[in-house]
């Protein structure tokens, strides 16, 4: 695996973390925040725009994951790369979102 190779199997595997929430918006009909929305990233968006939005996401992550040299989920080092990626969105997104969903932020109690 290449330096480029890791860096783009961890991005795809923001990319694929970030499409499941708007996906979910977009299949339960509900609003979610999109980039789109009005202020970006804090207003929602309707279900359409998350439904676009999260298979626009699954292509992005298709492209970093089966398109960049020859991602093997079952090789350590490559799925680690890729459930790092993954990791760093959780973390970040459920910090970010959880003060307009009702999500607990720390210092918040």
């Amino acid at each position: 695996m290449s330096w480029f190779e890791g860096i783009a199997w961890i991005f795809g595997g923001m990319f694929l973390a970030n499409a499941v929430p708007h996906l979910v918006a977009a299949l339960m009909g509900r609003p979610f925040q999109t980039p789109f929305a009005r202020p970006p990233g804090q207003g929602l968006s309707s279900s359409l725009v998350n439904g676009l939005w999260g298979v626009a996401n699954l292509v992005i992550a298709w492209l970093l994951l089966c398109r960049v040299g020859d991602f093997d989920l079952e090789e350590p080092v490559e799925a680690s790369a890729f459930g790092a990626g993954i990791l760093l969105t959780v973390v970040f997104l459920s910090r970010r979102f959880g003060r307009f969903n009702g999500g607990n932020t720390p210092g918040a109690e």
